[in-house]
């Protein structure tokens, strides 16, 4: 990216929470909630709309199998990899450029006993510190609508793809009604949000050297979704402790971005993917 320091404090302005880990911990506690199993934490570790239930529909559409090596993009504090390597039996490694997101996500996937098969670091998608020919799978949830040079984030991606890999995507897409509402759970304002759409970002995808298997619109799924939640939450008692959920990492501005999403979704101003691609040549 041309500002590279600005990008990544906007990032860090709006992702960013220094003492997440303890209060996830400290919550878990007050809440007299153990922590010995990946379910333990998915509540909270799912960063994306329908949470654990698209991980695993993706995972079964996609193919996912035992002993695959699968670079989670954007792992947030690790949730998708841990369901993926506890469930499908595939060797996680997340990346995030949040510090405190991997710090949260090593310390949980140890406490739950997956640090065999899930690992975690902080790296830069746009320059990825891996080997060409390292994973079967490259996995994105609800990340490139903060990438604005999606091409150079393809070419890395590819690059470290084994020949034949899959690239599995979960993503948000521009609608046709313009803006979007703001503030949402991946951006505050506009200066992270590069969602493109659907046909846009399927070009640039199968232009950076993928096959096309896969495209499915998951809009309607996601809007009923995330409908049930704010109606959840508008039946909260008020002064009640807060549920054990993604507020524990949006923090206080949870409702407003979930109607917010809400909005965006049934005001066509975002749309929602599965996308399964696949490395096309050697």
């Amino acid at each position: 990216m041309n500002d590279e320091k600005p990008y990544a404090a906007a990032v860090s302005a709006h992702y960013g929470r220094p003492h997440l880990q303890e209060e996830i911990l400290q919550a878990l506690e007050q809440a007299g909630r153990s922590l010995s199993s990946y379910r333990d934490t998915m509540s909270f570790d799912q960063f994306h709309i329908r949470g654990a239930e698209a991980t695993r529909e993706l995972a079964r559409l996609s193919g996912i199998a035992k002993g695959q090596a699968l670079l989670d993009l954007g792992c947030g504090i690790g949730g998708a990899s841990r369901l993926l390597a506890a469930e499908f039996g595939c060797h996680a490694t997340g990346i995030d450029l949040m510090t405190e997101f991997i710090q949260t996500a090593t310390a949980l996937t140890t406490q739950v006993g997956l640090s065999d098969s899930v690992v975690f670091q902080q790296a830069d998608m746009l320059s990825l510190p891996f080997a060409e020919h390292t994973f079967d799978v490259a996995w994105s949830q609800h990340t490139l609508m903060n990438i604005a040079d999606k091409s150079r984030l393809l070419a890395q991606v590819r690059r470290v793809l084994k020949p034949g890999g899959l690239l599995v995507l979960y993503e948000i897409a521009q609608g046709p009604v313009t803006p979007v509402h703001y503030p949402v759970q991946w951006a505050s304002d506009p200066s992270i949000n590069f969602l493109l759409p659907a046909t846009a970002l399927v070009h640039l995808i199968t232009a950076a050297g993928f096959d096309r298997l896969h495209w499915q619109d998951m809009t309607e799924a996601c809007l009923q979704w995330f409908q049930a939640v704010v109606a959840k939450m508008k039946t909260r008692v008020q002064g009640a402790a807060p549920p054990i959920g993604l507020n524990l990492v949006i923090g206080p501005t949870t409702a407003e971005k979930a109607r917010n999403t809400v909005r965006n979704l049934a005001e066509d101003r975002i749309h929602v993917f599965y996308g399964v691609f696949k490395k096309a040549g050697a």
